[in-house]
């Protein structure tokens, strides 16, 4: 028996959960709270699941009101809590503690409000991000925000790590589509941030809470731009002989002044890997290979066509390719989306989350071949190209522990290697435990120390999503100092 299940078998333990669970069970309407560790399971672990815990309970909430009460309760008897929405988080944002509840919002998934004419969607945070375009498409709007996990990933996860995705060159991450939140404090204060149009008066308290990874309350609901769907889209596949000369690609399109709406880059494996998988007529003798989507009239994308086309002479393309369906462009961006899928089948890997200056691409993705030589590990890099975001996947052997660790000890300098290029540790899938303790290599020690300081105004008990974005030492010398 574990030291863990030695202490959950102690009668104290054993009462004291009882108590919490029935105080819970109140709470919320009848069947939300989960106990036992089959049922929690579930809970365990988001989609960094080389960590894993099974948590006190969960609770299912299905309103901001039982969301209100569940957190004052746990607020009064000093109760760690962690949100979770559809569980996606790469950085392990919601992976829960033994001693901890899980909060998820998946029940809270309705569409409240559209609003056509102000180009809004009110929603409750356990919608998918998907679901949002869903609900607006027959009158041929959408929501921009699109990580590839966006048919499972729920808008409140989006909210708490500022996700993005490959449109987000021309329409922007989340913080630029979110206009106004429904948060529910630790105390069970249900209050709103922002306003019905963009720049609300006030405190830009809306800037803090988005990207805030669960830190300073609960989402339950968010009113998000909605937009009018372009005429038509069409992408390109370019390749080319290097990585090299696709980075330098992207650089001279976005310095051209073209904004397409994605610049996505594979790798020549992500292009072996993700083509045999979606069967999209990758070219397999290219090093590399850029994804460049235009929209707009049908002229419009022509003259697009035309410029990305003579920009990526520059630089030797072995096969531009232009599509000429629906199908075909479908196909071509079943690819990129389900990289996770298709990489999935033929290794594990650890996928990083780095940002770097465009003018940086070329110079660094060859650093981080040279990284992974060092490791011996093979790297996979696809990435969203247009805003510099990359994602190196690291193939290692879960099995071995000492792969793992050298797929650690590999991500961790590459996330440095980002930092050194003048970007940083994280573009869209938040800090949470994977690099809570890379933050120094980032920020100073005061600087850390503001943000705690933020933090702690929000949730003086530091009970909301424990352990996260902060390195261990300091969160305990913080707290003790603060009491």
């Amino acid at each position: 028996m574990s030291q863990i299940q030695m202490l959950r078998a102690d009668p104290m333990v054993l009462a004291r959960r009882q108590a919490i669970v029935s105080a819970l069970s109140r709470a919320v309407s009848q069947g939300a709270v989960i106990t036992g560790d089959t049922g929690l399971r579930a809970f365990e672990t988001d989609a960094l699941t080389a960590y894993r815990a099974v948590p006190l309970a969960a609770v299912l909430p299905q309103t901001t009101a039982e969301v209100s009460r569940v957190l004052k309760f746990c607020n009064e008897n000093s109760i760690k809590v962690v949100a979770r929405g559809a569980g996606t988080s790469l950085s392990g944002g919601a992976l829960p503690l033994e001693d901890c509840i899980v909060l998820g919002l998946s029940r809270m998934n309705r569409v409240l409000d559209v609003n056509f004419a102000d180009r809004t969607a009110t929603v409750e945070a356990g919608i998918t991000n998907l679901g949002i375009s869903n609900a607006v498409a027959q009158a041929r709007f959408f929501y921009a925000p699109d990580p590839s996990s966006q048919l499972a990933c729920t808008i409140g996860g989006n909210i708490a790590m500022n996700s993005g995705g490959a449109h987000c060159l021309k329409y922007g991450v989340t913080a630029n589509n979110v206009l106004k939140l429904k948060m529910v404090l630790m105390d069970g204060e249900i209050v709103e941030l922002g306003g019905d149009y963009l720049d609300g008066q006030g405190y830009d308290l809306l800037g803090f809470a988005v990207g805030s990874e669960g830190q300073f309350g609960v989402v339950t609901e968010a009113t998000v731009r909605i937009l009018r769907q372009a005429e038509a889209a069409r992408p390109l596949l370019i390749g080319f002989p290097s990585a090299e000369a696709a980075g330098g690609c992207v650089a001279a399109i976005v310095a051209d002044g073209l904004i397409p709406v994605a610049i996505e880059f594979m790798d020549k494996l992500a292009i072996q890997v993700c083509g045999d998988f979606a069967k999209a007529g990758y070219p397999r003798d290219a090093e590399a290979m850029l994804i460049v989507e235009v929209e707009g009239s049908e002229r419009d994308i022509e003259e697009q066509i035309a410029r990305v086309t003579e920009i990526a002479g520059r630089f030797d393309p072995t096969t531009i390719q232009i599509s000429q369906s629906e199908e075909q462009s479908a196909a071509i961006w079943k690819g990129r989306k389900a990289a996770f899928g298709a990489v999935g089948r033929i290794s594990d890997f650890y996928c990083m989350d780095g940002v770097i200056p465009l003018g940086k691409q070329a110079g660094v993705l060859k650093q981080v071949g040279k990284v992974g030589e060092k490791y011996g590990l093979k790297i996979l890099n696809i990435f969203h190209a247009g805003d510099g975001n990359l994602h190196p996947l690291i193939l290692y052997n879960a099995n071995d522990g000492r792969e793992k660790v050298a797929a650690e000890e590999c991500g961790a300098e590459l996330l440095k290697l980002c930092v050194d290029a003048g970007g940083c540790l994280t573009g869209e899938h938040g800090v949470g435990i994977e690099k809570r303790e890379l933050m120094r290599y980032q920020y100073t020690e005061a600087d850390l120390i503001q943000q705690m300081r933020v933090k702690a105004a929000f949730d003086p008990q530091w009970l909301l999503n424990p352990g996260k974005v902060f390195p261990l030492d300091l969160q305990d010398r913080f707290m003790a100092g603060a009491q």
